[in-house]
């Protein structure tokens, strides 16, 4: 890891830069396979399924049976793990649930609220290195509360066809309605476009590697909605005297073996905790069954000395991260000073960990520095809020005049009539 003591502020914006994913350079490779699975369907998406993923296909959809052997597959205790986490998913989302008010802006004038499910929606889950069932319980119970009608999953299977018992359990678990083998930027564009086998959504989900991501912003473009903008995933952890040593290095740690790409950033005020991390770091990976991926993840990572707590909470604002873990002896007080970041994780007992599986919060996250605009998947990601507004008479007395004159300086002559013949109807004579 890279260490750096006390820099100037005018070094931070070069300091905390991410790891560079240029996704231009896919494009090409990106709109090839998008404008082959839109033209050709099914067919391309199974070539591609042969070419990338080294496997071939007869079907894309995964059958009842798959599903029946999938949930005898899964350990009872991993069962008993999934359903824990799905409950306290669905209990923090659920609390989300929008109440719209009738607001009365002056006499006969009603304007409210009405929250709607997105009707169809496609989940998408990477394959990679590891099996994330805890991201379709991210997105699919989220989805599910919402009450959107259609809920698919694609995800990429194995070489033997299958995918993951623990990912079809998860999906049965959350309400997805149908799982299809299908990974990268061809279950992008399947999802975008709709093919014979796989239904056409409205808005897509999830993470990916830097072609699902430079997909995922292609199809954006006019052909159907997405989650968030992406990058790789990240962590800061801000520390201070207080901090157990050997909590800080798991917490990076942690992060670090995500993928190569990753990011952990220490920032503390304390050098003492910065030299016990750097050996606790060094002890606990080569503990680590991920230790290459870990090892090279830390080449971009960063621990940061500061001189005060001002200074830190400063640098994590402009950093705004995707995970944020406070470890510092007042970190209820420091927490109401941060504006900028998707979650945070406040205490010594609070590890990424609790959000990435269990506690209840999303860990589909806004990643590079996109915190500062964004919000992470919640209730309200799977829903639109329809606006309407009911005048009466008296109401159209009311604000008419007011609207004649402000259409009428914006020269919308047509605009200002729709009111003036109501201002001058009267039921009796008719005009």
């Amino acid at each position: 890891m890279n260490i750096i003591t006390y820099p100037e502020r005018s070094t931070w914006n070069e300091l905390l830069k991410r790891p560079v994913m240029n996704t231009d350079t896919l494009r090409d490779t990106v709109l090839e396979i998008l404008n082959r699975v839109r033209t050709e369907g099914d067919r391309a998406v199974m070539e591609y399924e042969e070419k990338f993923d080294k496997v071939t296909l007869q079907s894309l959809a995964v059958s009842e049976q798959e599903f029946a052997d999938a949930e005898k597959a899964v350990s009872i205790e991993l069962k008993a793990a999934i359903m824990l986490a799905f409950n306290n998913i669905r209990t923090f989302h659920a609390a989300q649930k929008f109440e719209g008010k009738r607001v009365t802006t002056l006499p006969g004038v009603t304007c409210w609220q009405k929250a709607v499910a997105i009707e169809k929606v496609g989940l998408y889950v990477p394959g990679g290195t590891a099996p994330l069932f805890s991201t379709v319980l991210m997105l699919a119970t989220p989805a599910q509360i919402a009450g959107c009608k259609e809920i698919i999953l694609c995800t990429p299977p194995d070489r033997s066809g299958k995918i993951h018992p623990a990912i079809l359990y998860a999906a049965k678990v959350a309400g997805v309605s149908r799982v299809f083998k299908a990974g990268g930027v061809q279950a992008i564009g399947a999802m975008a476009y709709g093919t014979s086998s796989i239904p056409k959504v409205y808005k897509i989900f999830g993470p990916g590697n830097q072609y699902v991501t430079a997909a995922k912003q292609q199809v954006s473009l006019r052909d159907v909605a997405i989650d968030m903008p992406a990058g790789p995933s990240e962590v800061a952890v801000l520390a201070d005297e207080t901090a157990q040593p050997a909590f800080v290095a798991a917490d990076l740690l942690s992060q670090a073996e995500h993928g190569t790409d990753s990011q952990a950033i220490l920032i503390t005020t304390s050098e003492a905790l910065l030299r016990e991390v750097t050996g606790e770091v060094q002890r606990q990976l080569e503990q680590l069954p991920r230790k290459g991926i870990a090892e090279k993840s830390l080449a971009n990572s960063k621990l940061i000395l500061v001189r005060t707590m001002d200074e830190a909470v400063d640098m994590v604002n402009e950093y705004a991260p995707e995970h944020l873990i406070i470890e510092t002896k007042d970190y209820q007080q420091t927490a109401e000073r941060i504006v900028n970041a998707g979650s945070v994780f406040l205490g010594p007992y609070s590890p990424e960990s609790a959000g990435d599986y269990a506690s209840g919060t999303n860990h589909t996250l806004p990643t590079n520095g996109y915190a500062k605009a964004y919000s992470g998947v919640s209730l309200d990601s799977f829903i639109r809020k329809i606006t309407f507004q009911e005048v009466t008479q008296e109401g159209i007395r009311m604000i008419g005049p007011a609207i004649e004159v402000l259409a009428a300086n914006e020269y919308l002559d047509a605009h200002k009539n729709a009111v003036s013949v109501r201002l001058a109807f009267n039921p009796q004579n008719k005009l």
